[in-house]
């Protein structure tokens, strides 16, 4: 069965930071672009960041020049770093190969819970 893992979330501070990891499961991760989405209580999935398959990365304006996703195909792993963490990134993150969609079903299985407080 494939799965995707996430690991690494907590609780922290406003203006801290925290690295999120991803583990895939029956599926190889240089198959497909691989993207972290999040959710937060009572809104809708979100999409956070994506790295191709050439290593090419791409994030939403939210994530833009604070969260940095990166790749480690030896451990069949995705990573997301975050810094400057804001109440509103509170959320529960998840990974998700984009090959099997791009939309709020990304917003499911093992995701990991990030809380910024003030």
């Amino acid at each position: 069965e494939v799965q995707f893992i996430a690991s690494g979330g907590g609780s922290v501070q406003a203006g801290g930071s925290l690295s999120l990891s991803c583990t895939a499961s029956d599926f190889s991760v240089t198959d497909s672009a691989m993207g972290w989405y999040r959710q937060a209580p009572g809104l809708e999935c979100e999409w956070v960041s994506t790295i191709r398959t050439d290593g090419y990365k791409v994030y939403a304006n939210s994530a833009k020049g604070r969260f940095t996703i990166a790749q480690d195909n030896a451990k069949n792993s995705v990573y997301l770093h975050m810094d400057r963490l804001q109440p509103e990134d509170t959320a529960v993150y998840y990974c998700a190969a984009l090959i099997f969609g791009i939309g709020s079903e990304n917003c499911a299985g093992q995701g990991t819970q990030v809380t910024v407080s003030p």
